[in-house]
């Protein structure tokens, strides 16, 4: 019987809330005149990319992803490791599953594990991480509906206490979904190389040395990542 219509999924809805709202964050935006001139004027390195890249150059940061909470969390946890094609395949055949759409926390937990594994062809792993997601829901530890309230730390640190989440994904969260405009996710291995690329550095940057170079961008260092990534073709799934 497909998942969608096993009697157990009926418990456990969340409410598809959207970035967006009112809150911390929330409805700003990343990509405006007012961020692009801010990145010219502030840093000459990111003058030239934005120059080379344009405006329209970025696309949209948020196509293709869920636009409720609990389904770009669920994207981001299917995603993790894989290439944008293989992601966006196996995420389609997850909501295939539930009738196109993502699943509930209920049916999540309602599902049998090697049966949801086998069809989405996710890794037992992932199905872990999906499980440890629908039970912080479902028991009150993650509410989506106050991340957008809450400044960028505590997000994340609501976000890692879900098993498979780490501070990445957090980030990504943070950053794509949220439209927080000053992230800076010093882990990101293409962010890393991008910066070593442009400002011609002997070797990947670490964290201390990537802070340093990208405090010019603030308040807008999501924006600057976007460019660095782009420079690369490789903005993150």
């Amino acid at each position: 019987m497909p998942a969608s219509r096993r009697a157990g999924a009926a418990g456990g809805r969340v409410r598809r809330t959207a970035a967006g709202g009112a809150g911390a964050g929330a409805g700003r935006g990343v990509v405006s005149p007012r961020a692009i001139a801010h990145l010219r004027r502030a840093d000459p390195v990111l003058r030239a990319l934005v120059d080379e890249i344009g405006v329209d150059g970025l696309g949209d940061p948020r196509r293709g992803r869920p636009a409720d909470h609990y389904g770009a969390l669920v994207r981001s946890i299917v995603g993790q490791q894989l290439s944008t094609r293989a992601a966006r395949a196996i995420y389609a055949r997850l909501t295939d599953r539930y009738g196109g759409r993502a699943p509930t926390p209920g049916e999540v937990l309602a599902d049998d594990p090697e049966e949801l594994r086998a069809a989405a062809g996710l890794s037992r792993a992932k199905v872990t991480f999906l499980r440890s997601l629908a039970e912080h829901i479902l028991d009150g530890s993650l509410e989506l509906e106050r991340l957008e309230q809450l400044p960028d730390e505590r997000v994340i640190a609501e976000l890692v206490a879900v098993k498979g989440l780490g501070v990445w994904t957090a980030q990504m969260f943070l950053m794509f979904h949220l439209q927080r405009p000053d992230v800076l996710p010093v882990g990101d291995l293409g962010i890393r190389r991008a910066m070593m690329l442009r400002y011609g550095l002997p070797e990947l940057p670490a964290p201390a040395e990537m802070e340093r170079l990208a405090a010019p961008w603030r308040p807008h260092r999501t924006l600057a990542c976007l460019y660095l990534w782009r420079s690369l073709a490789a903005t993150p799934v």
